[in-house]
């Protein structure tokens, strides 16, 4: 099989594997301690946890905590319903469902216009009674990089919050200023489980899950393994990033070369280019899926798949809901080969062209 879906999940690195083996060690083994023990085993795991939250903290601005999660979503819910109650929510029209919904049950949302490159741009007023601003730094389905730098200061602006949902930025570029970032391990090459939520100093939250606060912010006893799975995939890609850079680089260029008949949706400049979201008007998406099973790719978000309704992403840079159906998304990482890339588009483009396209 031929993986082109690293937006949706990454592969696990093994080094972040290796990192996790010991701390599920048991019975006879010593790693399967509660990090918030007082004995031996559980200064031991807890040695760990910070380790490891000092390493995920090196790819974040200073002059903030950070608080893990069970997943990328809790750390949203979290930002948005512990940072203050009252008051309008503004939000990009393309952000993730974990943002756009909770902005919708939360009320009184008010959504910020994207153009057709994506871009989110500060040239938009902001309700007088705005207390939080959420724009995402990286779109999950299209790549659009947004000029979060100049939302946290529209938002100091406004006496509001900012959050920036950086799942699809951390570890893969330079995660920039702002009140609350959250960030998921499984889109970096650590284990899913395991999130994240960055708080600027000063910042206070109103916990979301109680019982224990272990985490300060947040209740339940922390999985050694998983969380030092994600600070082994954070220091590694530290280390990695221009590296990783470079090699998605080369398979962009050549996917674009390949699928040069397809219209790409969104700019091409202000993306991050591991991410190919492209589309050809009148293409049967699941009859391509079906006959190319073996190839790994995307109709839009995994977290919206089966919904059966077209991408809000694409539909808020203006495609029709004919051409957001006919879209399909290919995402490229670390293990993808140039081999990989060109073997998956002789058998897309043999099948697309079978559909007489």
């Amino acid at each position: 099989m031929i993986y082109l879906d690293y937006q949706a999940t990454t592969p696990l690195a093994p080094e972040a594997r290796d990192a996790m083996l010991r701390w599920l060690d048991g019975p006879e083994g010593t790693g399967f301690g509660n990090p918030h023990s007082p004995h031996r085993m559980g200064r031991q795991a807890k040695a760990a946890i910070e380790l490891a939250r000092e390493r995920v903290a090196a790819l974040l601005p200073p002059g903030g905590r950070v608080i893990f999660t069970g997943s990328a979503c809790e750390a949203i819910n979290l930002a948005m319903r512990g940072s203050g109650r009252g008051g309008s929510i503004s939000l990009s029209s393309s952000e993730h469902a974990a943002v756009y919904d909770t902005a919708k049950t939360l009320g009184q949302a008010h959504f910020l216009n994207v153009a057709a490159d994506g871009q989110c741009n500060t040239n938009q007023d902001v309700p007088a009674d705005c207390r939080l601003i959420a724009v995402m730094q990286v779109n999950n389905e299209i790549g659009t990089i947004q000029p979060t730098a100049e939302w946290h200061r529209k938002a100091k602006e406004n006496n509001a919050l900012y959050l920036c949902d950086a799942v699809q930025a951390y570890g893969k570029i330079e995660v920039t200023g702002a009140d609350m970032i959250a960030i998921s391990a499984h889109k970096l090459y650590g284990p899913k489980g395991i999130g994240a939520l960055w708080v600027r100093d000063g910042v206070e939250l109103d916990p979301q899950i109680t019982g224990g606060l272990q985490e300060g912010d947040r209740s339940g006893t922390l999985s050694p393994a998983l969380v030092a799975g994600f600070g082994a995939a954070a220091h590694l890609a530290k280390e990695r990033m221009e590296e990783d850079a470079d090699h998605i680089e080369a398979m962009w260029n050549r996917a674009r070369e390949l699928f040069s008949d397809w219209t790409l949706n969104g700019g091409e400049d202000a993306r991050l280019h591991a991410n190919l979201n492209i589309r050809r008007d009148g293409l049967d998406v699941n009859r391509l899926m079906s006959e190319c099973r073996d190839v790994m790719f995307s109709a839009g978000s995994a977290c919206a798949s089966g919904s059966g309704r077209p991408s809000h992403v694409l539909k808020a840079i203006g495609l029709s809901d004919a051409q957001a159906k006919s879209s399909v998304r290919f995402g490229f990482g670390r293990y993808t080969t140039l081999e990989e890339v060109e073997t998956a588009a002789a058998k897309i483009n043999a099948a697309v062209k079978e559909q007489g396209l």
